[in-house]
């Protein structure tokens, strides 16, 4: 006999083979990281059946070597046992997909095994599909049930488990059928395994799922196999596919001695179970129970003004908070006494939720008051007014600014923790000049805790408590929470109370958000004057936890939970027009209150927004996705503001190909990606002017992205250097064989005074990355590839190569030198075209009393798919949008600046900083991708330039998907 145990992440996985490798036994269940006593377990069931057998026996799994350490029983490292099943059993198998509880494999079979494997962040797991089946309040299976109903799919993050309910949480919110959202999740689970682990390589041939989930979830494998379109021959999936990894080790036991069943009973018997403990200790929260008096009497004078509803007299403002998991209100009266207050989690039905708190409200107010204006905010705002006739909103930031300045005036720097988001907003002289936002992470906020708390059958409240006075609390880092999960648990195990993991966890939470998510340097960068605020503050331990790790007293309103309705209130109190009544849904009007959703595509442009709409019993609608006013069903009114960005981007790509008749040379494709935004006035010109006839690839959008994921190379790529191998994928897929996309280290000189002009690495020479990472789909498609190293700067040495690269086609050096004269002359005149029409806006602004904002990146942030249409908004507010180099010609910095200025993109940001810092009516928002390094230089030095100048800074990241 042989027998392969598989301890993994999540799950213990036990299998005992006879002579002919067939299974005679096995076991698969979650150990709730209790791995000793479950296998302990399986191994007494397996006696019961299998006493007086002899038997190999190995040990193998991402939690299995301290358990083998502990046993004395031989450890197979698992890609080793699970690759020994495949060849063995499933030998046609090309590439394997796995996944476990939290972690995530692909395995590439050929002359050498290649292993992709996730690392710090569990996002696509497992664990992950757990985490959103409770979201929706079901479990796994449920999820694949409703997936097979689906009629659509959703864009949906995977990259963190918590943060992924940021997407989803709106679209419950706007009211998307379960049955979408499911598959949804599933679809955002392959495109994480194949875009963050894949890593550039092909996922073609036979593949084979394995692994827990893939075993038990149809749907999810259904999602894979459409995506990497494989034909119902290379799909592999095979019986026991959750127990591969585990018969793989029970083959490999064959080398070791066959022992007794009662010898490896009293191994386990005879076990020191010190020498699995983990688990590290901090010290308590609080010395004694003097401690936590003087710091509970310092936070219980932090109290908001109260008066009884039933002795309301007269106006009252209403203030709503449609949060992400809450719906909060407050109401007011005219001296900001708080008359009500509401608190409740909204299951995902936020209309529900709202339609609760009006009844509740309505029932109480006294007939001498009456509502007379109302503001709402958050998540839910655009869907809560228009459902009830709210009359105004207010974005989240305002509204707890407003709060925390009547709370401590003054106040300087603002921590709002909520279930699933954070906010942090530093105030200078009376304006929010910071705002930082948790974006690829959500490890910091509060629904964590709130999640353990129930799987302990405990209310948060009560966990809480807990916690104050935990003599030994659990230093569980800094992690990701889906592995925090599983370090939680260990400790647990290992003895640790209820109360030690509590304070451990609060600590967490604060550390994550400070330092891993906002990603503060210094306490110091705190300010001196802070108000803590948000549900999860209401949590003693974590508000102690933030005093000790920042070493300063904070101020943590009694209302911490509706802070943002509290502000709304304000807000509604600070904009109420006397005489007048609130227009909000009356009790009589809520029992015809009905909505209905659908859904669809809009087609107004190429970005195919997809829609959720909801229709009121009033006939009023409220429509959800939608980039812009044609997606609503709106047209624009009154005046055409200037936008650089819209100008520019239509300028940039109007060129008209020739007539494929009059194309003597043939056809040339090009990608509309990176410098492309800058140079391809240039490129179209030249090919052009030689007789080739250009082809451009379409604007992105997701499902460019997904046409090319997996040849992506770098998880941590920026999301426009990942478009490119979807754009490249395009013009293999629609016939093009010759595709052209030169590497460019220098771009043309624009400011003398700069130490240098180069591109910044990814720019320069992302080509080399296609062609190492696409070489497969080009050489299949018979494509080639052009992307040699360019002179861009000098367009003498510049001719001589390309006519080097022409030399192949017959292309004298005379035509080529006057085709690349033609592309620079094209080229300055688009340049110049951008710049006159920077004028003009500059001119319109000042002529209209108008403002303008510079939306400064580089010139692929032009892409909509990219910007998500920041221009459009800032243009609904009434504002101009101005590019970088629209406007940087306008003036020379002052220089020495602190950073070295070598890069052409950026040195136009910092001149593009100097012109907002000159004029009063011109601000500027710096656009960035997240993962690029440059800016984590250039947005210090533009924060800096402004700073000097006395404007505000504001920077605008934008996450990969």
């Amino acid at each position: 006999m042989k027998l392969g145990i598989d301890i993994g992440s999540t799950t213990v996985k036990l299998v005992l083979m006879d002579r002919n490798d067939k299974i005679v036994f096995s076991r698969y269940e979650r150990h709730m990281s209790n791995v000793f006593d479950k296998v302990s377990e399986l191994m007494l069931q397996l006696y019961d059946t299998y006493k007086d057998i002899q038997t190999t026996v190995s040990i193998t799994g991402s939690g299995g070597l301290s358990l083998s350490t502990v046993l004395g029983i031989p450890f197979e490292q698992e890609v080793i046992a699970c690759s020994t099943a495949v060849e063995s059993l499933i030998p046609d198998t090309e590439v394997a997909i796995e996944l476990g509880g939290e972690d995530a494999k692909i395995t590439f079979y050929g002359p050498t095994i290649e292993q992709r494997m996730n690392g710090t962040c569990a996002g696509g797991t497992g664990a992950f599909i757990d985490q959103m089946a409770v979201l929706l309040n079901t479990d796994a299976q449920g999820l694949n049930e409703a997936a097979k109903s689906y009629s659509m799919l959703y864009p949906i993050a995977a990259r963190c488990g918590v943060f992924a309910k940021t997407d989803i949480q709106p679209l419950i919110n706007e009211g998307a059928k379960i049955d979408d959202l499911a598959a949804s999740i599933f679809q955002a689970v392959v495109n994480q395994t194949i875009s963050g682990l894949a890593c550039g390589r092909t996922i073609r041939g036979n593949v084979a799922f394995l692994g827990g989930p893939l075993s038990f979830l149809s749907e999810l494998r259904k999602r894979f196999v459409e995506t990497l379109d494989l034909k119902p021959e290379q799909v592999i999936f095979p019986e026991g596919s959750q127990y591969y990894v585990a018969i793989g080790a029970a083959m490999l036991s064959d080398k070791h001695a066959a022992v007794s069943m009662e010898s490896i009973l009293a191994k386990i018997e005879k076990a020191d179970l010190n020498l699995l403990s983990e688990t590290k200790h901090m010290e308590p929260l609080f010395k004694d129970f003097n401690d936590f008096q003087i710091f509970k009497n310092r936070h219980d004078k932090d109290r908001i003004k109260r008066r009884d509803i039933k002795r309301a007299k007269g106006k009252v403002f209403l203030g709503i908070d449609a949060g992400s998991t809450t719906t909060k209100a407050a109401l007011i009266d005219d001296e900001k006494y708080l008359l009500y207050s509401f608190y409740k989690n909204n299951e995902g039905k936020p209309l529900e939720a709202t339609m609760v708190m009006l009844r509740e409200l309505y029932s109480q107010l006294p007939d001498t008051a009456f509502i007379a204006n109302v503001t709402v905010t958050g998540y839910g705002e655009g869907l809560i007014k228009a459902a009830f006739n709210v009359d105004m909103g207010e974005i989240e930031t305002m509204a707890h600014y407003k709060a925390a300045e009547e709370f401590l005036p003054g106040v300087d720097f603002i921590l709002d923790i909520g279930g699933q988001d954070m906010k942090c907003m530093k105030i200078r002289d009376g304006a929010i000049y910071n705002i930082m936002l948790n974006e690829a992470c959500s490890s910091g906020c509060g629904s964590f805790i709130e999640t353990y708390s129930k799987s302990v059958n405990m209310s948060v409240e009560a966990f809480a408590k807990e916690g104050l006075f935990a003599e030994q609390p659990v230093d569980l880092g800094t992690r990701c929470t889906v592995f925090m999960n599983s370090k939680v648990k260990q400790a647990q195990k290992e003895g640790a109370a209820i109360g030690d993991i509590s304070a451990g966890l609060s600590h967490s939470v604060i550390k994550n958000a400070l330092y891993k998510v906002i990603k503060l340097r210094d306490t110091d960068d705190a300010g001196n004057r802070i108000v803590v605020q948000g549900g999860t503050f209401l949590n003693d331990s974590i508000l102690r936890s933030i005093e000790r790790i920042i070493d300063r007293h904070v101020v943590r309103p009694d209302i911490a939970g509706i802070m943002g309705a509290y502000g709304s209130a304000i807000i509604a109190r600070e904009n109420y027009v006397e005489g007048t009544e609130s227009g909000i849904i009356k009790l009589s009007e809520m029992e015809c209150f009905t909505v209905n959703n659908t859904h669809t595509r809009c087609k107004g442009c190429q970005n195919n927004c997809l829609l959720t709409i909801n229709k009121f019993n009033d006939g009023g609608k409220f429509v959800t996705g939608n980039r812009c006013e044609k997606g609503a069903g709106l047209e624009k009114k009154g005046e055409l503001l200037p936008n650089l960005f819209d100008y520019k981007y239509k300028r940039l790509f109007s060129y008209e190909p020739l007539e494929e008749a009059y194309a003597l040379r043939g056809t040339v494709g090009i990608p509309r990606v990176l410098n492309m935004h800058e140079n391809y006035p240039f490129w179209f010109t030249f090919f052009t002017k030689l007789g080739f006839r250009v082809v451009l690839s379409p604007s992105s959008s997701k499902e460019i992205y997904e046409m090319g994921m997996e040849t992506i190379s770098s998880d941590t790529a920026c999301y426009p250097a990942k478009l490119v191998h979807g754009h490249i994928k395009w013009l293999i897929n629609n016939g093009i064989k010759w595709i052209f996309y030169p590497c460019l280290n220098h771009e043309m000189i624009e400011d003398t005074t700069a130490e240098n002009h180069y591109n910044c690495p990814i720019v320069a020479t992302y080509p080399e990355v296609i062609a190492n990472n696409m070489d497969d789909a080009l050489a299949e498609n018979d494509v080639l590839f052009s992307h040699p190293f360019l002179p861009y700067d000098d367009d003498v040495r510049l001719a001589r190569q390309l006519y080097e690269m022409m030399r192949p086609l017959h292309i004298g050096f005379n035509e080529v030198s006057k085709a690349v004269k033609a592309g620079r002359n094209e080229d300055k005149r688009f340049k110049d075209d951008v710049k006159k029409n920077g004028a003009y806006a500059i001119k319109y602004i000042k002529d209209n009393n108008k403002k303008a904002v510079i939306l400064a990146g580089r010139p692929y942030h032009l892409d909509p798919e990219i910007n998500h249409g920041i221009d459009q908004l800032i243009n609904s507010f009434g504002m101009a949008v101005l590019t970088e180099d629209s406007v940087a010609h306008f003036t020379m910095l002052t220089r020495p600046i602190r950073v070295l200025d070598q890069w052409m993109y950026h040195n136009r940001l910092y001149r593009a900083a100097e012109i907002a810092g000159r004029n009063t009516d011109i601000e500027l928002v710096q656009l960035n991708s997240f993962g690029c390094g440059l800016d984590a230089v250039t947005t210090d030095q533009v924060e800096e330039i402004l700073k000097n100048k006395n404007k505000m800074y504001t920077l605008s990241s934008y996450p990969c998907p």
